[in-house]
């Protein structure tokens, strides 16, 4: 699948070191779905929320970017940014704004991420109130950041803006060759009991 639009580039994504190589064009790869998610919404918009108990979408914004400092910084122990450096500055910044401080954050963490071995990977460390080995909480991560993706996704939908594709079409986005699994027939493809 080939996206609109590249945030981190493939030439700014190292290469692995080991077997967890992989790790680092899945960060890269989920910056780059977020950041174009975001890009949908319009600055006029970000103080929308899908219900009134729900966060808005600069609220989204503004968690997706500090929670993800935290799970970097506390959890796996990177070298992260001193907190009052993760926002935008401004009353309101515009949605540019925060895709720029998103996709700078996450590029920075490319080489650590790169540079960790097997054994970085497979300790555990502490994860709120348990240990989880790092590996773990990677994987927590990316799925958090999908949660949150989802959300604003979510909020585009209910105003009627286009949703661009993240893992395959969408009701907005398809192609030539697109073969989304919403058929019978197209779940039997493969192994078989």
């Amino acid at each position: 699948m080939q996206y609109d639009r590249a945030f981190i580039k493939p030439n700014e994504i190292p290469p692995g070191s080991n077997h967890f190589g992989h790790l680092v064009e899945t960060y890269a790869s989920e910056t780059n779905k977020v950041a174009d998610i975001w890009a949908h919404v319009p600055d006029e918009q970000l103080d929308y929320r899908i219900h009134p108990k729900s966060s808005s979408v600069r609220q989204i914004l503004i968690h997706q970017i500090l929670s993800e400092r935290r799970f970097f910084g506390e959890f796996l122990g990177f070298n992260e940014p001193s907190v009052e450096l993760l926002l935008p500055s401004g009353e309101a910044p515009r949605v540019q704004a925060y895709i720029d401080r998103f996709v700078d954050l996450a590029r920075a963490r490319l080489e650590p991420i790169a540079a960790a071995d097997e054994h970085y990977w497979l300790s555990e460390t502490p994860f709120f109130d348990v240990h989880r080995q790092r590996i773990w909480i990677f994987w927590r991560r990316v799925l958090h950041t999908a949660h949150h993706r989802t959300q604003v996704g979510m909020c585009l939908r209910q105003l009627e803006i286009h949703l661009p594709a993240t893992y395959g079409p969408s009701a907005d986005v398809s192609w030539t060759g697109a073969d989304p699994t919403i058929t019978l027939a197209a779940a039997k493809r493969g192994g078989t009991r």
